[in-house]
Formats: C-alpha cells, sequence, structure tokens
C-alpha cells in the first residue's frame, strides 16, 4: 500500500469509507471531506445504513457522483468484483474513540484483509487485539492522528520569518463549519489562476485526503505545536518555493473548548485571514447552549490576537435559500467592506479573487 500522506499517485487504492448514521452531517466530516476530494484513495462506497441506496454525491452536494452508500460492510465487499483494500474510518464522533458497535466492524474488516486508516484520538495500532489481528491478516493500521514521539518534535524558533510565500489562513467561527472544504477549493482556485499553492494541512481529514505537507495539531502537546506547523510551512516553502501557502484552520479562536486555532495563528503568522461562518447556525457545533459569535466579534479577536488582517469573508451556506444567500452577502460586503463569496455556490475565480486582489506582488506577477 502507498505510504498515506503523499499527493502525487500512480494508482489509488480503492477504499470503504465507514460512516454509519452520520453521514453528510457533522459528526461525519472525515468521510464527507473524503467524498468531496480523495488524491490518496479511489473511494468506492460509503457505509451508513440510514441512507443505503443513496448516491453519496446526492447526500452531500445535491447531484450524483456515482459512489453508492450501501448499508453494511458485506455490502461494500461484494459491491464490486474486486475486494476493496482498505477501510476508513470515517467518523469523527466528539469522544474521539470506537464505539463497541464500531469496533466489530472494524474487526471484521481486519477479517477480510483490508488494510485500516483511522484518524481518532484512540490509536488502534496500539491496541493488542488490533494488533494481532492486522498481523494475523498481513495488513497495516495507519493511525492518522498518532504523532512523532516528543524527542524528534521541535518548538518554535522564529524560521517562519525567512519564508517568502504569501501564508494565508482559512479560520472560521466554529468548529466543523466547512473550512477544510474552503481551503482545498482555494488551493484548486489558486492553481488554476497560475498562483503556484501549496495548502498545508493541520487535521487529520486533510492528511487522508492527501495533503503532502501537513500535522495534526490536536494531537500534539501544546509546546509543539506552533514549532511543528512552522516545519511544515518552512519545509513547503523550500521544497516547492510557492506563491501562496494555505493553512487550514481547526476550531475557532474565540472557542473556549479548543486551542488549535491559536497555535495556528501562532505558529504561521498569516499575512491574511479567510473566514469562514454559518449565517444560520445559531449554537457551536456540539455546544446546544454556547452561541455562535457574531462575525464582527471573530475577526476582531484575531486582529488583535496576532498581527493580521482578515482579507475576506466565505460563507457556509446550511440552511440557506438562495435567496437569503445573495442577500446575506451583500450584507456582509456592505457592513465589512470585505469581499464575501460561498465557496460551494460561487465561483472559483471569485474566491482566488479574495487573495489575488489582497496582495500587489501576487497580482503584478500575474501580469508579468
Amino acid at each position: 500500500m502507498t505510504t498515506v500522506g503523499v499527493a502525487t499517485r500512480q494508482i489509488k487504492p480503492a477504499a470503504v469509507v465507514y460512516c454509519e448514521g452520520n453521514f453528510a452531517s457533522v459528526d461525519g466530516k472525515t468521510a464527507n471531506g473524503l467524498i468531496h476530494q480523495s488524491d490518496s484513495y479511489e473511494i468506492v462506497s460509503v457505509i451508513d445504513s440510514s441512507k443505503d441506496g443513496v448516491d453519496s454525491g446526492v447526500a452531500l452536494f445535491g447531484h450524483a457522483n456515482g459512489i453508492p452508500i450501501l448499508r453494511d460492510i458485506d455490502a461494500a465487499l461484494h459491491h464490486l468484483d474486486v475486494k476493496p483494500e482498505v477501510f476508513i474510518y470515517g467518523l469523527a464522533p466528539s469522544t474521539g474513540r470506537l464505539s463497541q458497535v464500531d469496533r466489530d466492524v472494524v474487526s471484521r474488516a481486519i477479517a477480510h484483509g483490508m488494510h485500516v486508516v483511522c484518524g481518532l484520538h484512540e490509536f488502534l495500532g496500539d491496541d493488542p487485539f488490533f494488533r494481532d489481528a492486522a498481523k494475523k491478516n498481513q495488513v497495516n493500521i495507519y493511525d492518522i492522528r498518532k504523532p512523532k514521539p516528543n524527542h524528534v518534535l521541535r518548538i518554535f524558533d522564529g524560521s517562519i520569518s525567512l519564508v517568502k510565500s504569501k501564508r494565508i489562513a482559512v479560520m472560521g467561527t466554529d468548529c466543523a463549519i466547512g473550512k477544510r472544504t474552503t481551503a482545498t477549493i482555494l488551493d484548486k482556485a489558486l492553481n488554476s489562476q497560475n498562483v503556484k499553492t501549496i495548502l498545508v494541512a493541520t487535521g487529520q481529514t486533510g492528511l487522508m485526503q492527501g495533503a503532502r505537507y501537513g500535522v495534526v495539531m490536536d494531537a500534539l502537546p501544546s509546546q509543539f505545536c506552533a514549532g511543528e506547523l512552522e516545519a511544515c510551512i518552512t519545509r513547503a516553502s523550500t521544497e516547492v518555493g510557492p506563491d501562496v501557502i494555505l493553512v487550514e484552520g481547526q476550531g475557532a479562536l474565540g472557542h473556549p473548548a479548543f486551542c488549535t486555532s491559536a497555535l495556528i495563528l501562532r505558529g504561521s503568522q498569516p499575512d491574511g485571514v479567510i473566514l469562514q461562518h454559518a449565517p444560520k447556525r445559531r449554537y457551536r457545533c456540539d455546544f446546544p447552549n454556547m452561541r455562535l459569535p457574531d462575525l464582527v466579534d471573530e475577526i476582531r479577536i484575531i486582529e488583535n490576537f496576532i498581527d493580521t488582517k482578515v482579507i475576506g469573508i466565505t460563507i457556509n451556506h446550511e440552511g440557506m435559500s438562495d435567496e437569503e444567500l445573495d442577500e446575506t452577502m451583500a450584507s456582509y460586503k456592505g457592513i465589512f467592506g470585505l469581499p464575501v463569496c460561498a465557496p460551494l455556490r460561487s465561483s472559483q475565480e471569485t474566491l482566488a479573487a479574495m487573495v489575488i486582489d489582497s496582495f500587489s506582488e501576487i497580482k503584478r506577477s500575474l501580469h508579468r
């Protein structure tokens, strides 16, 4: 099996994504992301009995993509003439751990000779039962969130100041609000405009999708988070020499349950921030008694926390009609004096312009 985390592949292994009861919902964000894009795997089906028989593209985007949602692992194994090579655990439960039902499913996947890819805080490769089963069936377990040993982790050393690439962090007002999806679309949009761009992933889903550079920030001791991200960015700058380095955000700076946003801003020292917001979301994801902040408050806290500027606002249009979306975007443009778009509804050119128009050196380079 090809090493996880390398973007360029000649042949992508066929993979089944397990997302029981949660596909196209918040806790299914890993599966959702892999259906949106996967440079690492050829996703051939999704397992979710609650949506059995539905096309995953229809469930997620409203249009078919040819990847079916199936009821269980048996159906997934018999869907194709060739058995899928990889079983991906596509859920992102708040507990970060497998339920007993999910343990049984993972065990069956291993018994069928499938490699297992998992992004939980629970490391399956350290579990004696799974480790012995994998050895017996000659398969591998890839715990994407498992960090390097502490003795090889590094602290922030200021080398980010030597990076010439413009660094753009894609932040949000909440977790599970679409930051990674926006960053992925923006990466493609800028490259299509001949702006050489690299995306640095900061979560497990981005690495599963095939990000060439990245580190799972919430799996590291906090002392090393900023330094490890700085190392990813400086390495990308040295090896690729991009015009723009995009940094995927995590959580939200103003969210009391998460600290990774602060460490992402510290480690990347961004030249600009694009801020993702869901206007119809009233309460923070998984925190029904905690109201989502106003955009003005999140912009204020970001710009006061570090020497940077919010250069654009992107909209997660969940629960919005087309008319509401258009009215909201027009309103935000007037209130904040910033470009506003909805990455899944607006053109890629509009999204790319947020970055291009913010930095004169990038705009000049396109006209040489």
